[in-house]
C-alpha cells in the first residue's frame, strides 16, 4: 500500500489529483491537507510515501517546509505541483531535495508518469527542465538578477511579493525582524532596486509572478 498526501489550498485540485491517482495506481491510500500546518500535523500522525505539494498555499513557506520534511522524514518523496515556472523555481526545490517538479498545466499522462516514477524511487524532471539543467538554456538565464539571490533571500522576496509586512515575514520564516530588514536591504542592493514597487515590476518582467 502506497500512502500519498496531497497538499493544496484548492479543494478542486485535491479532488482532481485524487481521482487521477486512484484511476492509475493500485493499492494506494490518499489523504489531503490545505496548508503547511496541516501537512506537518498529518506527517506526525501517519506515514506517507509521497507528498504532492503546492508551493503557493496561505501561511506556508514552501522552501522551509520542504527542507524540514526531508530532514525529519528521510524516506519521504516530494513532488512540487504548482503554477510557478520551472525555470525559476524548480532548480531551487530540486537543490534542497525535492524528487520532482510538475506544472499544473501538465497533461494527465505526464502527471501520472511523474507520480509513478517518483514512487518507484526515481526523480522526475520534465524535458524542458532537463534542457535548463543541462545548460542549453543557461545563456537565457544569465541576465536574471533573481538567480543571484540566496534561497533565504528568495524566500523573503516571495513574501514581499505577497505584500507581507516585516513582522509577517518574520513570523512566517521564524526570523527576527532585524534579520528580515537585513535581508531586504541585501535584496534591494543585489537587484539594484529601491522599493517594493520596483521589486514587483522586476518580478513581472522576469515572470516570477
Amino acid at each position: 500500500m502506497q500512502n500519498i498526501l496531497i497538499a493544496d489550498d484548492h479543494s478542486i485540485v485535491r479532488a482532481g489529483l485524487k481521482l487521477l491517482i486512484n484511476n492509475s495506481i493500485r493499492d494506494v491510500a490518499i489523504d489531503e491537507a490545505e496548508d503547511g500546518e496541516a501537512v506537518i500535523k498529518k506527517m506526525k500522525s501517519a506515514h506517507f510515501d509521497l507528498l504532492i505539494l503546492d508551493i503557493n498555499m496561505p501561511h506556508t513557506e514552501s522552501f522551509s517546509l520542504t527542507a524540514y520534511l526531508l530532514k525529519e522524514y528521510p524516506g519521504l518523496k516530494i513532488i512540487i505541483f504548482t503554477m510557478n515556472q520551472e525555470v525559476f523555481f524548480a532548480k531551487r526545490f530540486l537543490k534542497i531535495g525535492a524528487h520532482g517538479y510538475l506544472n499544473k498545466y501538465s497533461k494527465e499522462s505526464e502527471i501520472k508518469y511523474a507520480i509513478q516514477k517518483v514512487l518507484g524511487g526515481k526523480r522526475y524532471i520534465s524535458d524542458n527542465l532537463a534542457e535548463i539543467l543541462s545548460g542549453e538554456l543557461t545563456k537565457k538565464l544569465k541576465d536574471n538578477p533573481f538567480e543571484d539571490l540566496s534561497d533565504r533571500e528568495f524566500e523573503v522576496v516571495l513574501q514581499m511579493l505577497k505584500g507581507s509586512s516585516v513582522s509577517e515575514i518574520a513570523n512566517t520564516l521564524s526570523l527576527h525582524k532585524s534579520t528580515v530588514g537585513t535581508h531586504k536591504t541585501r535584496i534591494l542592493d543585489k537587484l539594484k532596486i529601491s522599493n517594493t514597487v520596483e521589486l514587483i515590476n522586476l518580478a513581472r518582467l522576469y515572470e516570477i509572478i
